[in-house]
């Protein structure tokens, strides 16, 4: 459905474009149809004129079809009050507490040493056998 849409909307815009040049220029713009026309002058505005504004018509109904049906599907949703995240165990059994004091690194170094592993204070070298 969405992609008929787009390909009308597509042609809708490239035969108003069209349409637009056609147009006669009053201030020697870029209009294609100042010299000679097909039809008489008064005949050609008006049928321009009228193109130009069903063409118009089409475009914003098309757009506003394209941005409705873009959002219809959205549900809304709020960052704020939707209950806390489910926290999971790490693999070890031991559950991590919250720091009291310190941060982030001062836990992690804690729990390090709770669970037996040394943690590295620098860059070692390598120890020959």
């Amino acid at each position: 459905m969405q992609t008929v849409v787009i390909i009308i909307h597509l042609m809708i815009v490239a035969v108003m474009i069209g349409a637009v040049l056609l147009q006669k220029s009053e201030g020697g713009g870029l209009g294609m149809g100042g010299g000679a026309g097909f039809m008489s002058s008064r005949g050609t505005a008006n049928l321009l004129s009228r193109t130009t504004a069903i063409l118009a018509a089409g475009f914003f109904l098309t757009s506003l079809f394209l941005s409705w049906y873009a959002g219809y599907d959205r549900k809304p949703s709020s960052i704020i009050g939707t209950g806390a995240p489910a926290q999971t165990q790490p693999a070890s059994g031991a559950p991590i507490t919250a720091p009291t004091s310190g941060g982030i690194l001062d836990s992690l170094k804690k729990t390090d040493e709770q669970q037996g592993q040394q943690a590295p204070s620098g860059p070692q070298a390598p120890r020959s056998q």
